[in-house]
């Protein structure tokens, strides 16, 4: 028989559904079904999916959705104890006009009628009934709730009031068979009512898996999505595992009693009819000036841009491009498109909004470069239009643009005002539980403790394309694990099922779509947590509609070059235009080369400036194949060595045609770009390079059949230019594996002109660059701990704030010095710091009685003068801050009598000036810690001294400075030292005490897991002491911040009574690492019980490590000489 699955959820009925769309239309499919319904509640999340797969393989999608009824008005956001705050109805789109009411109707249930769920009301359902059939739902629906209840008459009403609303033909009771006995009853009293009122009855089985045996999956899915084990009794769970896919003839058997309710099921699915209009272009309405069409003005706009870009009269190659793109884009259709980008990012250069040079491949496009859209010339460095719009592969062009982070909103919302705020939003995008995560949370699930679920999820590596089946395949460790354990086999088997489904919706980070008209007639939109109006559709299904998605991207860089060069204009008076700086400064180049790069765009990390060190780069192109290279791909292969050492002639460059040296000799004979695989195969093979990059993303996606198709076509092409076929198969075999590393040039040079431009403010001016970074990252503790290291690492001051000369923000007060701001002191609100800067552009404040009479105390109260005199700011003008302290309440009060007689003289023409002679408190000056602990509280950092350096002074042990944690890899083991910032206590389900306590250090900070069996010698440290040492191994997470595990805690004080150092210290220079090496080998001569601590000293930085047990060393005055004599610079001592 004929039967339609009209009750079906989804995976994007989020942790409830657990049918993959894909799955799902194989099953359709296999049961030899027509049609399927998608029916999630509350959203449309999955539609366009759906509809697409259903299409592509010849079945009928209908497109409905389980929708949340308020039990009165969607307006009231309040709930009587006993009542629901919402009943399910599950609606089907009949036809066009009842997929846009569906559409408006749960776009409304977010926007008007959210309380805990997304909710429509009859009144919302009266308005757009057309066009729906609706359904009673499950057991949550309203008739079923109130049969259960004893209100079997107003149950009848209701179904009555539904029937009138969607009419009498489009509203029907649903009857489902899953053993619950409540079920039963409600079935039942759904049939007499059906004849009472003829009601037609419809058969459904509420899916929410596809299979029986998937009930456990779901269940798990379900105490996911509540944070419960499976053993927790109170947790939601479904009463029977009858929620599944059934096929026809199991629902013939079950509604044997009622056929006429299978009919009815299969007499709906044939009724809707709903066509999503996919592969369109739904551009919106550019409005050109008079005497124009879209193609005109953009080609108008593109020769003047020419002009200015090249020159008057434009090179020949330029203007050839620049026709050619400019037809490319006609023809396809596209004209319209760069308007809008040009028009929004001239939008954001005319409101001093910095924009960034360039973004992925559309800095290959002249068109982009003369329009502004782009800074970089794409003839210059040989970018391809092709790699960025294909005219052989029609698809809409996609420019991605970085502006600078504070301003980004002001671009978005420029963009919603000229296209009507209905036709603008940002984008959803779904959490999905990869390999890792699914491990995490099944294992949560199943009650497995945190450090069971982490050490198997650790073995599970990190990073996009990782499944759990290949980390079996390539893991012998997690494979033998499995093998042993039935338990983890069991809960990876859970996992794997689950592993890729959605999780959580949230926003996108960019995205945002721009539509020709209210975007409800095309995408549901729903309301975020944080207010944001985002659609139910996610990137790629927008594309499908056809609707214009453009991605607003805020980096933060663009904000601290913006930030720069003002401080750059207001403290050197020089205006600086970064399009205009050499590509060649020696200055710049220098500074890369020696690897200082803290600051600077994409070469911060310590690989990068190792990287730096090695490479030696001596031109721009280096610098852009350097961030094409540093990837993992590459960084395996062994590309980046061969790519040096043909740079520094240690390897011959060879060229495998003749053909290939001007395409591969910026690269060192090197393929490094995407486009250099796109120019061999054009000039080789003589495809054209609209073919190139069809090739190229053949290789990409490695599809075996296109390969051998493509790779006759390179062959023969290449037989045609004269190349033998030994040759050019021997030549495809090598583009093709480097293809699989290739890179993105135009990205890769887009932001390698970034990369130089940080670079280059921070070799001519790295006291502004430095403050602006310090202000970019002012919230975040730990960064400005690294930049404040950083200047004093260049010889710059940072100075606490002070109430003279602090702005808001980090600011420059001299050479090589930089002021903290106000802003950055606790308690020191916005309107404070406003009404500070305010009433010193009347004259500096000469006091602090000068400071409180002048001041506002509605701005500036008692907490904030107290917390600016905590942090320093007042330190210049009152060098004893205790006395302050002690002081403030009386200059409170006489504050307010002078004010209070200012207002008398004013009134009455008289007054005195008693109290002028008011002096502060005699009182002793704080300890050197209490002001120190001062400043922490109030800046969060120590910024004039730290407590550390006390203990570095006296101590003879060596410790791994906290910034550089970062840098280590899992398992690696460490002795740590800082002062105890933060300490939080658990206790375990064995009733033990676990702890994770922050330390801090001058260079950042760590968090250290303390297990039960050190917990007690850790109260008794705390209760002593305020730094501790720490042994512990590198515990890596899954989004790459990096813990310690403690495995013990080190008395220092003791440890220096009963044991002595062996110190070696050696000057850095190039043959540094060649010196440690020899000095491993040479220590093994002398075994013994020493420890052995290296310091290697620099110019301008020096650190130590302690090197291993199988390192100690004996220690006599033979010893010590014989090392010394080995050494060619250095010197060794014995301390403790």
């Amino acid at each position: 028989m004929s039967f339609t699955h009209l009750h079906l959820h989804t995976e994007y009925s989020l942790l409830d559904g657990a049918i993959r769309i894909e799955d799902l239309i194989n099953k359709v499919k296999s049961e030899g079904m027509e049609a399927v319904a998608i029916t999630d509640h509350g959203v449309m999340y999955g539609v366009v999916d759906f509809y697409a797969q259903a299409h592509r393989a010849g079945i009928k999608p209908i497109i409905g959705c389980e929708v949340y009824v308020a039990p009165g008005s969607r307006f009231e956001k309040t709930v009587v104890r006993g009542t629901e705050s919402a009943y399910h109805l599950v609606l089907l789109a009949e036809n066009q006009e009842g997929y846009r009411n569906l559409v408006q109707l749960v776009s409304k249930a977010f926007l008007e009628g959210f309380y805990y769920k997304p909710r429509i009301d009859k009144a919302l359902l009266r308005e757009h009934s057309r066009g729906l059939i609706g359904l009673s739902a499950c057991l949550a629906g309203e008739i079923p709730s109130l049969i259960l209840s004893g209100e079997r008459e107003k149950a009848e009403q209701v179904a009555l009031e539904y029937a009138e609303i969607l009419g009498k033909d489009n509203f029907f009771l649903e009857i489902q068979e899953n053993k619950i006995p409540e079920q039963k009853i409600v079935n039942q009293a759904l049939l007499e009512m059906g004849n009472k009122y003829d009601i037609k009855i419809v058969a459904t089985n509420d899916c929410h898996y596809l299979e029986a045996e998937d009930a456990s999956v779901h269940d798990v899915l379900l105490a996911i999505q509540t944070a419960t084990t499976l053993d927790d009794p109170k947790r939601l769970r479904f009463p029977t595992a009858e929620f599944y896919f059934k096929s026809p003839e199991e629902m013939e058997r079950d509604f044997s009693y009622c056929p006429q309710a299978l009919e009815n099921a299969s007499w709906i699915a044939k009724r809707c009819q709903v066509t999503l209009e996919l592969g369109q272009v739904n551009l919106p309405d550019f409005p050109v000036p008079a005497g124009f069409d879209a193609p005109g003005y953009l080609r108008s706009l593109c020769w003047e841009g020419l002009a200015k870009r090249y020159g008057e009269p434009p090179p020949e190659r330029a203007r050839e491009q620049l026709e050619y793109e400019l037809k490319v884009i006609e023809d396809m259709g596209y004209s319209t498109y760069f308007l809008i980008v040009w028009d929004f990012v001239n939008f954001a250069r005319q409101k001093g909004i910095m924009v960034g040079p360039g973004r992925g491949s559309a800095a290959g496009s002249i068109v982009a470069y003369t329009l502004g859209i782009t800074s970089i010339d794409p003839l210059q460095y040989g970018l391809l239009f092709e790699r960025f719009l294909n005219p052989e592969r029609v698809s809409m062009p996609d420019i991605d643009i970085d502006f600078c982070f504070e301003r980004r909103g002001e671009v978005i919302e420029y963009v919603a005002e000229k296209y009507g705020k209905t036709n603008v939003a940002q984008i959803i995008t779904f959490g999905r539980m990869m390999a890792r995560q699914a491990v995490r949370d099944v294992g949560r699930a199943l009650g497995w403790s945190y450090g069971e679920v982490d050490k198997i999820a650790k073995l599970i590596p990190g990073g996009p394309g990782v499944t759990l089946k290949k980390a079996l395949e390539s893991n012998s460790q997690l494979r033998e694990l499995s093998r042993q354990n039935k338990e983890l086999q069991h809960l990876l088997e859970v996992a794997s099922r689950i592993e890729g489904m959605c999780r959580h919706a949230s926003v996108h980070a960019a995205g945002v779509v721009i539509s020709n008209q209210p975007l409800t007639d095309y995408v549901p939109l729903q309301r975020m947590n944080e207010g944001e109006i985002i659609t139910q559709f996610e990137m790629d299904a927008l594309q499908e509609l056809g609707l214009l998605k453009m991605d607003f991207l805020g980096l933060r860089t663009l904000t601290v070059i913006e930030k720069a060069l003002q401080i750059i204009k207001n403290t050197q008076h020089q205006e600086i235009d970064l399009e205009k700086i050499p590509l060649d400064d020696e200055e710049t180049f220098s500074l890369l080369r020696r690897g200082e790069t803290t600051g600077v765009f994409q070469l911060e990390s310590s690989g990068m400036k190792e990287l730096l060190r090695r490479l030696n780069p001596s031109n721009i192109e280096d610098l852009i194949a350097i961030l094409a290279l540093y990837r993992p791909g590459p960084l395996g292969s062994g590309m980046i060595e061969d790519f040096i050492n043909r740079k520094h002639g240690k390897v011959k460059i060879d060229y495998p045609h003749p053909v290939l040296e001007p395409i591969l000799r910026e690269t060192y004979g090197v393929i490094v770009y995407q486009e250099q695989v796109m120019r061999i195969a054009a000039e080789l093979a003589g495809f054209t390079l609209g073919e190139a990059d069809i090739l190229r993303r053949a290789m990409g996606k490695k599809q075996p059949e296109v390969m051998k198709e493509q790779r006759a076509k390179f062959v023969e092409g290449a037989l045609q230019k004269g190349c033998s076929k030994q040759k050019a198969e021997e030549i495809f075999d090598l583009i093709e594996y480097f293809a699989g590393y290739g890179f993105n040039k135009s990205h890769s040079a887009a932001y390698a002109l970034i990369a130089y431009q940080t670079a280059y403010l921070k070799a001519h001016y790295p006291t502004e660059y430095l403050a602006a970074c310090l202000t970019s990252v002012a919230s975040d503790n730990e960064k400005v701990a690294k930049f404040i290291g950083e200047c004093k690492r260049l010889g710059i001051q940072v100075l606490l704030p002070d109430i003279n000369e602090s702005l808001a923000n980090f600011t420059v007060v001299g050479e090589n010095k930089i002021r903290f701001g106000l802003a950055a002191i606790k308690n020191v609100g916005d309107s404070a710091v406003e009404e500070i800067l305010t009433r010193r552009r009347e004259g500096k404040f000469l006091n602090i009685f000068d400071f409180v009479e002048r001041v506002d105390a509605r701005a500036v109260n008692k907490r904030v003068l107290e917390s600016l005199v905590q942090a320093g700011a007042f330190d210049e003008l009152h060098p004893h801050r205790a006395q302050l302290l002690a002081s403030l309440e009386d200059i409170s009060i006489l504050s307010r009598k002078k004010k209070s007689k200012k207002r008398q003289k004013s009134l009455f023409g008289e007054g005195n000036d008693e109290g002028e002679n008011f002096s502060l408190r005699e009182v002793e000056e704080l300890p050197r810690e209490e002001l120190l602990r001062m400043e922490k509280e109030m800046l969060g950092l120590y910024i004039s001294d730290h407590p550390l350096k006390v203990e570095d002074s006296t101590s003879s042990w060596a410790a791994v400075p906290l910034g550089q944690i970062s840098n280590l890899k899992q398992e690696v083991k460490v002795r740590v030292r800082g002062i105890v910032s933060k300490s939080k206590k658990i206790t375990t389900k064995n009733g033990g005490n676990m702890y994770f306590v922050t330390l801090e250090d001058e260079s950042g900070s760590v968090e250290v897991v303390f297990f039960p069996q050190l917990a007690s010698q850790l109260e008794d440290y705390l209760s002593r002491k305020q730094i501790i040492w720490v042994v512990g191994k590198i515990d890596l997470l899954d989004n790459g911040e990096r813990k310690i595990i403690a495995e013990e805690l080190i008395d220092i004080e003791e440890e220096g009574k009963s044991s002595s150092v062996v110190h070696i210290e050696i000057p850095e220079r190039e043959k540094t690492l060649k010196t440690i090496y020899f000095l491993k080998d040479y220590l093994h001569r002398f075994p013994g019980s020493f420890p052995v601590v290296l310091h290697v000293q620099g110019e301008k930085e020096s650190w130590a490590v302690e090197l291993g047990e199988s390192f100690c060393i004996d220690w006599s005055e033979e010893i010590e000489r014989a090392i010394k004599d080995a050494l060619e610079e250095g010197e060794i001592w014995l301390a403790g």
